[in-house]
C-alpha cells in the first residue's frame, strides 16, 4: 500500500508539470534587417538619425510627429498608410555612435503591427566606402494567449516586423543614394 501511494504522489506532479509545459505564454521573437548604402555614415545619419524623421524616408509612414527631440524620453507617433498608428518612446540616442534604441509605448495597435510590444535598435556603421544600416527588434506576438489566431501569431509578428524594417531600409537607401524623399 505504501508503494502505491508513493507512486501516486510522484505521478501527479509529473502530469501537472507536463501540462504546464504545453500551456506556456509567448516567447520573445527577434528580427534583424540590414542594408548597405553607398553614402557615408554621416550622410545616412543626417537623414535617419533624427528619431522623429522616419516619415521622410520610410515609405509606409504617412505622417510622423515627435516630441522631446532626440532626448531620452522623447516620443514619436507614426501614422501608417494602412491606417494603423505606432507610438514609440526613445530610450537611448547616441549621436557620435550613430545609434538609437526605442520601444513601443501605450496600447498596441494590432492594425499597424500584429505585435503586443517591441523594442528596437537602429544603427548606422561604416561599411567599405559606404554604410551598413542595421535595424533589429525584440517583440512579443499580438495575442499573448496560449493559442493565438494566425493573424496575431509569432509568425505573423515576424513577417510584419521584417517587412516594416525591409521597406524602411529600402526607402532610406533610395533617399540616401538618390536624394528623393518618400513624401
Amino acid at each position: 500500500m505504501r508503494l502505491s501511494l508513493l507512486g501516486a504522489s510522484l505521478t501527479v506532479p509529473l502530469v501537472l508539470a507536463a501540462g504546464l509545459a504545453l500551456a506556456h505564454g509567448p516567447t520573445p521573437q527577434k528580427v534583424s534587417q540590414s542594408i548597405t548604402i553607398k553614402a557615408s555614415p554621416d550622410a545616412v545619419w543626417k537623414i535617419a538619425g533624427d528619431f522623429g524623421s522616419i516619415g521622410k524616408w520610410h515609405p509606409d509612414v504617412a505622417k510622423a510627429t515627435s516630441t522631446g527631440g532626440n532626448q531620452e524620453g522623447g516620443s514619436r507617433t507614426l501614422t501608417l498608410k494602412n491606417g494603423g498608428t505606432l507610438v514609440d518612446g526613445l530610450d537611448e540616442w547616441k549621436d557620435k555612435e550613430h545609434t538609437y534604441s526605442y520601444r513601443s509605448s501605450g496600447d498596441p495597435d494590432l492594425k499597424a503591427l500584429p505585435v503586443s510590444s517591441y523594442s528596437a535598435t537602429f544603427t548606422v556603421a561604416p561599411e567599405g566606402d559606404g554604410s551598413k544600416v542595421e535595424w533589429l527588434s525584440r517583440f512579443y506576438r499580438g495575442d499573448t494567449g496560449n493559442e493565438p489566431p494566425d493573424n496575431l501569431s509569432d509568425e505573423a509578428g515576424r513577417e510584419a516586423m521584417n517587412r516594416f524594417f525591409a521597406e524602411g531600409l529600402k526607402g532610406l537607401k533610395a533617399v540616401a543614394e538618390g536624394g528623393k524623399a518618400t513624401q
